[in-house]
């Protein structure tokens, strides 16, 4: 599932490096995802909208065994 992520994640990605941001994948582990926001992303307050209806969702769409996003 690692791999599937990172391709989905490679497809979100330029549109946050647009904006001075970027998402680095951590971990996989029984349909959790932790990311680590970089750059821009990270700290910002619309972060977590990002992390929730951005990432979260597309990744649940494409990966379906995917339960949660987490960011650490």
């Amino acid at each position: 599932m690692k791999e599937e992520v990172e391709a989905v994640l490679a497809q979100i990605r330029p549109t946050l490096q647009a904006d001075g941001g970027d998402v680095e994948l951590v971990d996989v582990n029984e349909g959790v995802v932790r990311l680590k926001l970089k750059g821009a992303c990270n700290g910002c307050p619309m972060a977590t909208m990002t992390l929730r209806h951005g990432i979260e969702r597309l990744l649940k769409e494409r990966i379906p065994e995917v339960k949660e996003v987490i960011a650490v």
